[in-house]
C-alpha cells in the first residue's frame, strides 16, 4: 500500500496567498514600472468578485499587468526562485514544516496541489522536500517563452481532484492501492477532502469549518 500527502499551498502551507505577493516580487525586480498598473489588477479584481470575469481571467489579466505578455523560461526562473526564498524564510507556517517532516518521515508521497502557477510553487515545494507538484500550467509560445495565458484549467475547486486523478495515472498510481491523507484550509477543496482517506480542514475558514464540523474531519491550525 503506498501512501500519498496531498497539500494545498496558499494559507495551508503559507501565512498568506502567494499570487500578487508573486506578481508584486516579480515586477520589481524586473520592471518596477508596472507597479503603477497595480489599479488596473484592483479593477480586475472588481470584475471577479462581480462576476464579471472568472479565477483564470483574473489570473491571466493579472500577470499580462505586472509580467508582461511573455517571459523566457530563464527569466521566470530567476524571479520564482528569488521569490521562493523569501517565502521559505517568512511565509511558511511552523506547523506546516512540522507536519510536512512528519509525513516523510512516516513514508508519505509528498505531493504539492494548489491553484497557483507551478512555475513558482514548485520552487516552493522543492525547498520543503516535495516529491511531485500539480498546479495551475502556463502556455507557452512557438519559442518557448511563457505567456501570460493558462494551458487548460486553473488548479482549483473540482478541477483540482481531476488534476490529480490525472496525475496519478501519470505516475501509475492506482487509487486502490493508495492511502490518502489531503490538507487544506479552503472549501473551495471540498471534493479533495471527500476523496481522500484522511481530510484535515487546515487553518480553515468559516465554510469549511462548518463543513469539517458536519463531517466529523480533523481540524488543524499550523498559524
Amino acid at each position: 500500500m503506498q501512501h500519498l500527502a496531498i497539500y494545498d499551498m496558499d494559507k495551508t502551507i503559507t501565512a498568506a496567498p502567494t499570487w500578487t505577493r508573486f506578481l508584486v516580487h516579480a515586477a520589481r525586480m524586473r520592471a518596477p514600472w508596472r507597479l503603477s498598473l497595480m489599479p488596473a489588477v484592483g479593477v480586475a479584481g472588481l470584475g471577479y468578485l462581480l462576476k464579471l470575469v472568472d479565477r483564470s481571467g483574473l489570473k491571466q489579466v493579472s500577470q499580462r499587468l505586472l509580467l508582461g505578455r511573455a517571459l523566457t523560461a530563464a527569466e521566470l526562473e530567476a524571479v520564482a526562485e528569488r521569490f521562493a526564498d523569501a517565502e521559505l524564510d517568512k511565509g511558511v507556517l511552523h506547523g506546516a514544516r512540522t507536519r510536512i517532516e512528519s509525513d516523510r518521515a512516516a513514508g508519505y508521497r509528498l505531493v504539492m496541489a494548489t491553484a497557483s502557477h507551478g512555475y513558482y510553487a514548485a520552487a516552493i515545494a522543492q525547498r520543503l522536500g516535495f516529491d511531485d507538484v500539480v498546479a495551475t500550467t502556463a502556455r507557452r509560445d512557438g519559442q518557448g517563452r511563457i505567456l501570460s495565458l493558462i494551458e487548460g484549467d486553473n488548479c482549483y475547486g473540482p478541477v483540482k481532484l481531476r488534476m490529480i486523478e490525472s496525475w496519478m495515472q501519470g505516475a501509475g498510481v492506482s487509487r486502490r492501492d493508495v492511502h490518502v491523507r489531503a490538507y487544506s484550509d479552503h472549501v473551495s477543496d471540498a471534493p479533495l477532502l471527500e476523496w481522500a482517506d484522511e481530510p484535515f480542514a487546515v487553518n480553515a475558514h468559516g465554510p469549511l469549518r462548518k463543513l469539517a464540523d458536519a463531517r466529523g474531519w480533523p481540524q488543524l491550525d499550523w498559524r
